[in-house]
């Protein structure tokens, strides 16, 4: 078994009561409630329940139930398991006509989510994909000033309730990217891949100085890493690697994962798995596809099985193992929580109906059981008492129920 030892801090405390009297040689209960580390899944179900609640019911004759319901009870095993979100912020859906952005809409769900204990960021501030067809009529200079002005009014007016952003997104193949002409490929070719991504970083920077910033990328060769490299060099104030890891033609396996963690491990700043897919069907997109997207297959065409569960299950294990036993790594996100979000793909927790599978039991035992700290202590004469646990928000509670504790004593952050 790896030592987590670095995933866990150790305090003393001095014990009181309410009336500010030390609490001797008394049992206590020493339960987390809340982790540091970043245990993350794209937030889109939630943004569905939030955006329509309030609509006219939609029903599922299949399912027996409404959409309402299905995105109620897959939002409520979401906060089960989870504590870190991540919304989407593509700028060809957030404003699909220029100067009508959703703000009101990703809002309302930030704040949902951000009020019962969820950690939240933004994906992506500017990306070739998904991008706003409405910028085209401008020449690069302007795209740029309307890039860096999204920048302003989503990092600016989101701050406090979202503090991470992926800044800018696919970076690598932003220059070449040829599938179909966009503005944020012009601008960086304008301006190239380092003098746009500093752009974008400073600006995101000055809006929130105290900002999570991160580049990502889904690719993970030496490419990448030359461009790290090249924007550190330039000043890029990158706080966070991002790496993608969609597997839909295939799991990485141990030896690739600790190989990316070895050589994005080497820049000294942590690393979050930013987009992880592992798919549960009985087969994979084929190798000979250069981009996912371009595979296109129906939701009954690519089913569930049993059997893909299992195996599924167990590759989920073995990565979120081989990630938290890495001290660079962060948060660790997987893309979708339910099954037939992106490319219809069964790479969910739960499967379309709702229902959980193998890889959802799992890791809830692995966050709240396995690396969540629930035990006894007891104070000595002085009312002090040494804690240790994975890093986390605590409380500590009387087993004897007629000894009241203050309520500083009574929450603990290791």
């Amino acid at each position: 078994m790896s030592d987590l030892s670095h995933r866990k801090s150790q305090k003393t405390i001095a014990v009181t009561d309410i009336n500010g009297l030390p609490v001797k040689n008394t049992k206590l209960r020493f339960t987390q409630k809340s982790h540091e580390f970043l245990f993350g899944c794209g937030g889109f179900d939630t943004l569905a329940y939030i955006s329509m609640k309030d609509e006219e019911p939609k029903m599922i004759p299949e399912l027996g139930k409404t959409v309402q319901e299905l995105m109620k009870d897959r939002t409520e095993k979401w906060l089960k398991l989870f504590n870190y979100a991540t919304l989407p912020f593509y700028l060809g859906n957030f404003e699909p006509e220029e100067g009508k952005p959703n703000t009101e809409k990703l809002m309302n769900t930030a704040r949902y989510l951000k009020e019962r204990g969820v950690v939240l960021k933004g994906h992506p501030l500017v990306w070739h994909t998904v991008c706003a067809d409405w910028l085209m009529k401008y020449d690069n200079k302007t795209i740029l000033e309307k890039l860096l002005g999204r920048i302003d009014r989503e990092v600016g007016g989101f701050k406090g309730i979202i503090d991470k952003w992926d800044v800018i997104n696919e970076v690598v193949i932003m220059p070449v990217f040829d599938k179909y002409d966009n503005a944020v490929t012009r601008v960086c070719n304008e301006y190239g891949q380092v003098g746009l991504v500093k752009k974008v970083f400073d600006e995101a920077k000055k809006m929130n100085p105290g900002a999570e910033l991160l580049l990502n990328d889904f690719n993970t060769t030496v490419k990448y890493e030359e461009l790290i490299e090249r924007c550190l060099d330039a000043g890029v104030p990158i706080t966070t690697i991002g790496i993608q890891s969609h597997q839909h033609q295939g799991y990485w396996g141990k030896a690739k994962i600790e190989d990316v963690l070895g050589r994005f491990g080497r820049f000294g700043l942590p690393i979050h798995f930013t987009e992880n897919t592992i798919t549960s069907g009985d087969y994979l997109v084929p190798s000979e596809i250069e981009d996912l997207n371009d595979f296109k297959v129906t939701a009954e065409q690519w089913p569930s099985t049993p059997k893909g569960e299992e195996r599924q299950c167990r590759e989920i294990e073995e990565m979120y193992r081989t990630l938290f036993a890495d001290p660079n790594v962060k948060g660790i996100t997987t893309w979708d929580f339910a099954d037939g979000a992106w490319l219809n793909a069964p790479c969910g927790f739960v499967r379309r109906d709702g229902s959980t599978k193998p890889s959802y039991d799992m890791l809830y035992d692995l966050i709240h059981k396995e690396w969540s700290t629930d035990t006894e202590v007891i104070t000595d004469e002085n009312g002090n008492v040494t804690l240790e646990g994975f890093r986390g928000g605590y409380t500590l509670s009387s087993v004897d129920k007629d000894v009241k504790l203050s309520p500083s004593s009574a929450c603990v952050t290791l």
